[in-house]
């Protein structure tokens, strides 16, 4: 019981502040979906699937199954509303995704003790994820998906560890070690999932396109 209610602890840390965004940005995906309806809605749609991963992906890294001591936490699969997002839109959506959801995570609690820190650590380690977007032949199929989103975990992954390079000056394979023990399982269970159901949710978001061609 007591591993179990420390996976929800840190929902006690949300702040007002951080539930009106995360409901708010709901909201806003809701009514562009209603009022956009399937003509010309393409940039709409990708607006309102961009809101709710952003939404998904913060209230998701408010559960953690692990904590390391020095930060970094393995998380149920927090990255993969955005990995599947950038995978159904492309690079460009994905990379402005992931550095509105590091602003988020930075004004909610992060701690900037360098400006090199609050460029990797918020800003361009979620960026990466992004590259989840990138087109690997069609013949890859689900396959291709995956290498994409292993391609936007590893982005982080080396940004994490430059950060404890520049900022923290630890030896590089130390940081990478250090940053691997959390990303690695994070990652893994982003793709274990990915493996089912980022086809079928990729199709569902990107039917909008469909119906504007």
């Amino acid at each position: 019981m007591e591993w179990f209610s420390d996976i929800f602890a840190r929902f006690s840390e949300f702040g007002t502040g951080a539930l009106i965004t995360v409901f708010s940005l709901i909201a806003l995906a809701a009514v562009l979906m209603i009022i956009t309806g399937k003509k010309n809605s393409f940039s709409a749609r990708s607006i309102a699937y961009g809101a709710i991963s952003i939404a998904l992906s913060f209230v998701l890294s408010f559960i953690r199954l692990f904590r390391m001591p020095n930060g970094g936490s393995i998380t149920p699969a927090s990255m993969l509303p955005l990995l599947i997002y950038a995978a159904a839109f492309g690079t460009r959506p994905g990379v402005v995704c992931g550095v509105a959801y590091g602003v988020l995570q930075f004004i909610q609690g992060g701690e900037m003790f360098h400006p090199v820190e609050f460029i990797l650590d918020f800003l361009l380690a979620f960026a990466f994820l992004g590259l989840a977007g990138i087109r690997f032949p069609k013949k890859w199929k689900t396959w291709g998906i995956l290498c994409a989103m292993l391609c936007g975990i590893l982005g982080r992954c080396l940004c994490a560890t430059l950060a404890g390079y520049f900022v923290w000056g630890s030896e590089l394979w130390a940081s990478f070690v250090y940053n691997i023990t959390y990303l690695g399982p994070d990652g893994a269970i982003c793709l274990l999932l990915a493996y089912p159901l980022a086809p079928r949710l990729i199709r569902m978001m990107r039917s909008g396109e469909r119906a504007q061609g």
